[in-house]
């Protein structure tokens, strides 16, 4: 006889006490307690426990001896309400249990290679070898949901402001945007490529050429680069494109976009309009473009402070225009020499060569290397700079501006740690704007900052001739809880505009017509004002599920070598299909 299933494990409850049911899923726990036989039956929904009673049915409780973990089965049974002593409060169903009257066993199980619960130490190769059993686990199940649910929002709120989901090709032509293309062999064209898309930038733009005005889409991005923890070589994107419009739409937009799906998939109410920071004032502040503002910890710059000092270190590094700037740590006096030495180690990652500190117990009481080349007033006078208090501690970091900006900012981010300063369940979001429309590559050329179809902001457009590294772009990134969540900009809607900038990326006009021949077409054709932004669905869902990794929210990610671990790929095909494809694969 055919048991079909009435309802989910976990939706039952007191309320039906004495309903007769089916439920299916896979055991999680068997427990023998000699007349009686006890299994936690789970699905997709939780857990439910089953109770198999040789006087209620002799043969469920005899086929119940030899079913295991992993097994699934099929069971038909009577909800009754559990003893007031073997009451489980850590289930949704642990007032109520299931008295089986029949089973059925669908399918059995080899030993599982981990156990199907949150909190396992398995590495993390085994777990994606076996991502299918990985994904029955509670928490991988409520990340995929949940970044269903994110999405589901997000198209539910673009659909209701009038945007149109747009498809666009996943087989296009290689472009220059950044990253090394994922390239396709064409059967058809013998010795040609098509490339997937690092993202679909350039039909979006033609799509507001067309006319559409509002596009969205929820696409699959693909770049060959290297991976780590908010990387892989496919991710998912919210991208979104407008035509008449300019930054401040973009950011309404966005705010109320973040502040509906928060509010329907958290019950979360974001404070809004999101704070506003130039790309200078935010590296200033805090060392990085991507700053996570749920703590303080702002670095200060001392370098006027010190510029005539006898520490040599100090004054050899402003010589060659170098930067000194610090961090004040505060009732940070508490560290250690051994947790200094740590936080040296941690710098030296980053490419800094030392760090200062003092260790400001009270005025009477300062240790510091620097009182070898400090009077106590100067050392006074850092601190009152540093607006310090009794019981702080300050770090500071000597070096070439980057290096500095770049070791501070991690500085930070680990004291942050360390001291517990970042407070748990809370999100702070924020636009980075006024970017540079370029930026020096490290062969010491212009590249673009962005990507090459950004645009200038109209009063900068004079130094394109003459000054372009000085040219601010009309681009914007929102950064949340230290992660860039997105990116986008004003898009180059005049072809002359568009032209130049290809120019000062070092592209001849025969280069520029072969690879962007079709977008300086089209905006020769009464292309509209646009811009727009990307959302990194992917990343947004790792910082609200509170995971280190995009790969677990990710139903099948790749490894940091962009390796599939289940299915094997990539891996080698056969001679037949390499012939076909006109390739030959040197050893």
């Amino acid at each position: 006889m055919r048991l079909k299933r009435t309802s989910m494990c976990s939706l039952l409850r007191g309320k039906d006490k004495d309903k007769d049911v089916v439920l299916a899923g896979w055991v999680k726990k068997r427990r023998d307690h000699g007349g009686l036989i006890f299994i936690d039956l789970g699905d997709k929904s939780g857990i439910i426990q089953l109770v198999f009673n040789p006087i209620i049915d002799k043969d469920s409780h005899t086929q119940a001896h030899s079913i295991r973990e992993g097994w699934v089965i099929a069971v038909k049974g009577k909800v009754k309400m559990r003893a007031e002593d073997s009451i489980n409060p850590k289930l949704k169903t642990g007032k109520i249990e299931i008295i089986v009257k029949e089973l059925k066993i669908l399918n059995t199980s080899q030993p599982l290679p981990f156990p199907i619960e949150d909190k396992i130490e398995t590495n993390e190769e085994v777990r994606l070898r076996y991502r299918y059993l990985d994904l029955r686990r509670p928490i991988m199940q409520r990340n995929i949901y949940l970044k269903y649910r994110i999405n589901k929002q997000v198209r539910d709120f673009l659909h209701k402001r009038g945007f149109t989901e747009i498809e666009t090709p996943f087989l296009t032509q290689s472009t220059p945007e950044g990253a090394r293309d994922y390239l396709v062999p064409s059967r058809l064209s013998p010795g040609e490529f098509y490339a997937l898309p690092q993202s679909p930038q350039l039909f979006k733009q033609l799509l507001m050429v067309a006319g559409f005005d509002k596009y969205f889409q929820i696409v699959r991005c693909f770049r060959d680069e290297d991976l780590r923890a908010d990387r892989q070589p496919e991710h998912t994107q919210i991208d979104i494109e407008l035509s008449f419009i300019e930054e401040e739409d973009i950011y309404d937009l966005i705010e109320k976009m973040f502040s509906f799906v928060f509010n329907e998939v958290l019950g979360i109410s974001l404070e809004t309009p999101f704070p506003r920071f130039s790309y200078e004032e935010v590296v200033s502040r805090y060392g990085t473009d991507k700053p996570d503002i749920r703590f303080g910890l702002e670095l200060k710059n001392i370098s006027s402070l010190v510029s005539s000092c006898k520490f040599e270190v100090f004054r050899k590094v402003l010589e060659k225009g170098g930067k000194v700037k610090g961090l004040r740590v505060p009732r940070g006096s508490s560290l250690s020499r051994n947790d200094i030495e740590k936080l040296i180690r941690e710098i030296t990652f980053y490419g800094a060569k030392g760090l200062s500190w003092i260790i400001f117990a009270s005025k009477e009481k300062i240790r510091s290397p620097l009182v070898k080349f400090f009077s106590k007033s100067e050392l006074l006078k850092i601190v009152e700079y540093m607006e310090g208090e009794e019981g702080d501690a300050f770090f500071f970091i000597a070096d070439e501006k980057t290096v500095v900006n770049e070791a501070l900012s991690h500085l930070r981010l680990y004291l942050a740690k360390k001291f517990h300063l970042i407070p748990e369940k809370t999100h702070r979001l924020l636009w980075v704007i006024n970017f540079p429309l370029f930026e020096y590559d490290k062969e010491g050329k212009l590249a673009p900052c962005h990507h090459p179809f950004t645009s200038p902001r109209e009063e900068d457009l004079p130094l394109l001739e003459e000054s372009p590294e000085k040219v601010k772009a009309r681009s914007y990134d929102i950064v949340m809880d230290g992660e860039e969540v997105g990116g986008g900009s004003i898009r180059i809607h005049r072809r002359g505009i568009q032209e130049r900038v290809l120019e000062i990326l070092g592209m001849t006009s025969l280069q520029a017509r072969e690879k962007f021949g079709f977008l300086l077409e089209a905006l020769s054709f009464g292309a509209p004002p646009h811009g727009g932004i990307a959302i990194g669905l992917d990343r947004l869902t790792m910082i609200l599920a509170g995971e280190k990794s995009i790969r677990e929210v990710i139903p099948f990610p790749k490894t940091q070598k962009a390796v599939c671990l289940l299915t094997q790929a990539p891996c080698p095909v056969n001679e037949e299909q390499l012939k076909e494809l006109h390739l030959k694969v040197e050893e």
